[in-house]
Order: structure tokens, then sequence, then C-alpha cells
């Protein structure tokens, strides 16, 4: 029966992932009927009735209503990451590399010494000229860039959904918050990839393959608790005790970010995707309260990040 309810938890972790896809749809469908609800003709409809208390409350509403920037965002980064970034690099190397290759081979012929050792010279030269002059940058400005954009949608998400976001704490709590989830976050690659290494077949794939999908949930929700005033603490006892949701939610974006051995490439799918799965985060209701159940042999970070985080706030409020 408990692994009946841990298997449900997980379908339905990966079900909800996929939710963002159509939640956008309807999302947008909202925000064109409050446009139409919200038009200047709507606005003098209601400003020529006669003004009192309740009549003017629509009107005021209607001043503060914000346009959403979800779809907006979401092209953006399909464009960034999908059309600039990803078939520069697709050209590159499916392109530009293949044709200079052959014309070395129509030059000097298919099989000759001399031939293989020019290409030998020129391929690396021109795959580092690529790299540091066009990828890296690109990559390192797409990371900021998608932070941003990426935000951008979880407010709007949130606030068309939810309303108005908590903030709760103060500045020197928040920018703590920010820097602990960083590094937090950081632990949890480290950690996956260290059990990758793991020498017993499969074993070391499938923990590490769990350790991201719990990495990539914690990435997406953690836009909607943060808007709901959680701090770190509350967030990962979350995940701890629906730890069998998480792994499902989780589990289409490694997948998808796995099929490509070019991190760079990963990182493009990753940007590309992710706006969904902030939007799947922002409207999924987790499942399956499973704090009998022991995390720490999936993820440590958490186990260990929590009884830090408890005896610490202990402390505090003693």
């Amino acid at each position: 029966m408990e692994l009946r309810r841990i298997g449900y938890a997980v379908f339905r972790g990966v079900y909800d992932s996929f939710r963002g896809m159509f939640a956008v749809l309807s999302l947008d469908k909202e925000i064109n009927d409050r446009k139409v609800r919200y038009s200047p003709t709507r606005i003098n409809s209601i400003r020529q009735k006669p003004l009192d208390s309740k009549e003017t409350t629509p009107v005021r509403q209607l001043k503060k209503h914000e346009e959403s920037k979800v779809m907006k965002r979401i092209i953006q980064c399909g464009v960034l990451n999908g059309g600039i970034f990803l078939i520069s690099i697709l050209l590159f190397e499916y392109g530009l590399l293949p044709t200079i290759n052959k014309l070395l081979g129509y030059i000097f012929g298919n099989e000759s010494f001399m031939g293989k050792l020019v290409w030998s010279w020129i391929e690396p030269i021109l795959s580092f000229i690529f790299k540091t002059v066009w990828v890296i940058p690109l990559f390192l400005l797409s990371k900021v860039v998608n932070a941003l954009w990426f935000q951008d949608i979880a407010d709007s998400a949130y606030r068309h959904t939810r309303g108005r976001p908590v903030f709760s704490q103060s500045l020197s709590k928040v920018l703590a918050d920010s820097i602990f989830s960083i590094l937090i976050q950081l632990l949890f690659l480290i950690q996956a990839m260290a059990v990758s290494y793991i020498p017993i077949n499969m074993v070391g794939y499938t923990l590490s393959s769990v350790q991201m999908c719990m990495l990539y949930s914690l990435y997406a929700f953690e836009y909607k608790w943060f808007n709901m005033g959680w701090e770190l603490h509350k967030r990962l006892s979350f995940i701890e005790s629906h730890w069998p949701y998480f792994i499902g939610f989780g589990l289409p974006m490694t997948v998808f970010t796995q099929l490509s051995d070019s991190w760079i490439i990963s990182g493009c799918v990753f940007s590309i995707l992710f706006p969904f799965f902030i939007i799947s985060g922002n409207e999924a209701v987790p499942v399956l309260n499973s704090s009998d159940y022991p995390l720490h042999f999936f993820a440590p970070v958490i186990g260990v990040s929590n009884i830090l985080f408890s005896k610490t706030i202990g402390n505090t409020k003693r």
C-alpha cells in the first residue's frame, strides 16, 4: 500500500509538471478576458455611472491592473536560448565544421596525411575561438537575462493566480536567504555529480538522476514559495516531506536536459523549457506527506540543511 501511494505521488508529480504548457494557454486567455473587461470603453462606461462608494471601486481596480509578462517572457526565452544560442551552436557543430572538413578533403584528399594534419590544427582553433568569442559570453549573458525573465514569469503568474506576493522579511533576511539558497543548490549539484561516479552499474546514474529531479523541482517551486513568504528551512522541509512528488515533478526536465552530452546545449534546453515548469510549480499542489519515509539517503544535503536550520532557529527563538 505504501509503495502504491509513493508511486501515485511520483506519477502525480510527473503529471503536474506538464500542466504549465496548458496553464499558459488558460492564463493567457484569462489575461485577454481581463483586458476586455478593463478596456478603456469599459472604464468609460463605469465612469459615466453615478459616483458612489460602490461604483468607484472597479475604476480604482482598473487603474491598478497590470499587464502580465508571462507569454512575452516565454517567447523571449525561446528566441534567445533556442533561436539565437542553440541554433548558432548547432550551425557551428553540424554546419561550419563539417563543411570545412569536407573542403580540406577535396583539397588534400580524404585520406591524405596533410589534410588530417591541417584539420587537427584548424578544428581545435576554430572551436576555441567560437567558444571564447561567442559561446561563453553569450552563455553568461543569457544566465543573467534568463534569471530576470524567470523572475518576471514567476511574479506575473503568481500575481494573476494567487494575488500580491508576501514580503514579510527584512532586506537583510531576504539577502541571507538568497545566498543560503544558492549555496544549498550548489551543494545539491555537487552531490548529484558525486554520486554519478559510483562504479556500480546504473546505481550511480539512477541516484544522480534522482538528485537532479529534486533540484529541478526546488528550482521551479522556489519562486512560488518565496512569494508566499516561506523561509529556506520551510522550503527544504516541504521538499523533504513530499520527496516522491518532487522526484516525479523534476523527472521530465531531467530527461530533457540529459538528451545531450553537451552541458551548454543542456543549459539551452533547460532555459527554453524552465518557464513552463515555473508555471507548473505555481499551479501544482504536492501530494503525499511522506515524513515517515527517510529522505536522507536520496538527498543528504536537504537532510543536513534542515537539521542545521532547525537548530539555528531553535537557538534564535530561545
